[in-house]
């Protein structure tokens, strides 16, 4: 891991240093001026446009972006979708919305673009024909996520991708879960890859940061969008995420192995109807994941098997190791209950072939404690609903 590690930014210290300011000297009105010409990363300007502390950051991210021109930071991975999306539509343009993204990122689409004049469609990734019909020329871009939000369906990228650029579209993708390091997000034919280093990239649950990784070109757009914006990271908080970045590889494998292990007991548990983890063979998009994808992580979800709210509710509140929280990626384990058809429109819950009743979800997020343990906490919470 020796991205983002230039000599003229870091010095001969391993980590790199935390470089602080507002306001960058110049020393003389030449060099002000000529200053000017340029922007790009390793030059100064003004202190929004970072230092060599986020320079190093940036440099690192799009490294781990096969086909990234550059990479934007932003405050969190929300501020990252907004300006990513912001930066590829106008006034009058249409998006079309994957319908199981990410909650806020709905919210953009419904609620922030559509008072700019941008019109947010939703849809359905796995009706191919239906999507293919969305496209008229006020589409100029589509919003995707892998794997699905809560319900963890892995999509078929290029085939999306691929119908999108056929239409002449932006495509962007909301790549949190494996990270660049899983899925090679541009090279499966989307535009602008965006993470959020909340997650995985910062890994101790103790950042808000975003980015937003282009190819050449939408790069020059997306930093100019970003800039407009007032876009900027703090240097502390880039170079925590840096530290983080650098033992993240290990943390997913390590999640990764764990949560495999986990939904494989919880297939065998009564109290469980589907279990909603990309790596297992029977998950939604298993084939997609097992063809793209080089790694995964420790986020997944489960369904009950016909039980009762009330008896979700106890089976959270008796876990002891898994807190109950939003984020994920951290080094703890946290628990999240879900119900997809409050914030979906455009896709069915419970899926096809599913029973009527199987449809209270729980997102798990494993993190680096013991797997035995973890399972240990869960059929605690199991036998602690038998009774309700």
């Amino acid at each position: 891991m020796l991205a983002g590690r230039r000599e003229e930014w870091t010095g001969k210290v391993v980590n790199p240093p935390v470089w602080r300011g507002s306001t960058h000297l110049y020393a003389t009105e030449g060099e002000r001026q000529e200053c000017l010409k340029h922007n790009e990363d390793g030059r100064f300007h003004y202190g929004r446009r970072g230092g060599p502390t986020q320079w190093a950051l940036a440099e690192a991210l799009t490294e781990l972006e096969p086909g990234a021109d550059g990479t934007m930071l932003y405050p969190s991975g929300t501020a990252a979708l907004a300006g990513a999306l912001m930066s590829v539509l106008e006034p009058g343009d249409v998006l079309l919305v994957q319908d199981n993204v990410y909650e806020p990122t709905r919210s953009i689409g419904s609620s922030l673009l559509k008072r700019w004049g941008v019109e947010a469609r939703f849809f359905d990734p796995t009706d191919f024909d239906a999507y293919a019909a969305m496209f008229d020329d006020r589409v100029k871009a589509v919003m995707l996520e892998v794997p699905g939000s809560l319900t963890m369906e892995v999509c078929d990228i290029p085939r999306l991708a691929g119908i999108a650029k056929d239409h002449g579209a932006t495509v962007l993708v909301d790549n949190t879960w494996a990270t660049g390091l899983g899925f090679p997000a541009l090279e499966k034919g989307c535009d602008i890859t965006i993470t959020s280093l909340t997650k995985h990239a910062s890994g101790h649950s103790d950042v808000l940061m975003g980015c937003a990784s282009a190819r050449k070109a939408h790069y020059a757009k997306l930093r100019h969008t970003a800039q407009l914006l007032g876009q900027h990271v703090s240097p502390d908080d880039a170079a925590l995420v840096a530290r983080g970045l650098r033992t993240m590889p290990m943390r997913l494998r390590e999640t990764a192995k764990s949560a495999l292990t986990i939904a494989q007991w919880l297939q065998q548990r009564p109290e469980v109807a589907h279990v909603l983890c990309p790596m297992l063979e029977s998950a939604p998009g298993h084939e997609f994941w097992q063809r793209d994808f080089s790694g995964g992580c420790g986020l997944f979800s489960f369904v009950f098997a016909g039980h009762t709210e009330e008896q979700r509710t106890t089976f959270v509140d008796a876990l002891e190791l898994f807190g109950i929280g939003y984020s994920w990626g951290g080094f703890e384990s946290l628990v999240l209950p879900f119900d997809p058809p409050r914030i979906r429109t455009a896709s069915a819950w419970p899926m096809a072939g599913w029973r009527e009743e199987d449809r209270l979800g729980v997102r798990l997020a494993i993190g680096l404690e013991n797997a035995e343990d973890l399972i240990a906490d869960l059929d605690r919470a199991f036998a602690a609903i038998k009774h309700r």
